[in-house]
């Protein structure tokens, strides 16, 4: 997790992903801002499902009483990066005061190894092909 944008091979995954699921959708979302002592810190999407369906910027939304899903997405086999994103993205929103955080790993290979860590911590793990 740092400061880096999606991919061009990412952000068409995880469009694909919201288009599933709805809602509204506020790719790159902020979650601390930079300041003394730390980094930045962006989650790769945050979909609102019982939002209309559109994207929006972090400021033209309240996560507060909201049902929230947070994804990390990596265009590739699942990680222990990938989940630590996803673990640590769903800690970090709680702060905005959602009703409720669902944490997705999305990325376009499994890991039967992993798959049962990450579902045992609360992480969704959600294998996609990648889009063109």
């Amino acid at each position: 997790m740092g400061c880096r944008s999606m991919s061009k091979q990412e952000t068409p995954l995880t469009r694909a992903y919201w288009k599933k699921v709805g809602g509204t959708l506020i790719e790159e979302f902020l979650a601390v801002p930079r300041g003394m002592g730390h980094g930045p810190r962006l989650i790769d999407a945050v979909i609102l499902p019982n939002q209309p369906r559109r994207m929006a910027h972090l400021r033209d939304v309240r996560l507060e009483g909201e049902e929230v899903i947070v994804v990390q997405t990596k265009a590739g086999r699942l990680g222990m990066n990938l989940m630590g994103q996803a673990f640590f993205s769903r800690e970090l929103i709680k702060k905005f005061n959602p009703s409720s955080v669902r944490a997705v790993a999305l990325c376009t290979k499994d890991d039967i190894v992993l798959r049962p860590l990450a579902e045992a911590n609360g992480i969704e793990v959600v294998v996609m092909k990648e889009t063109a």
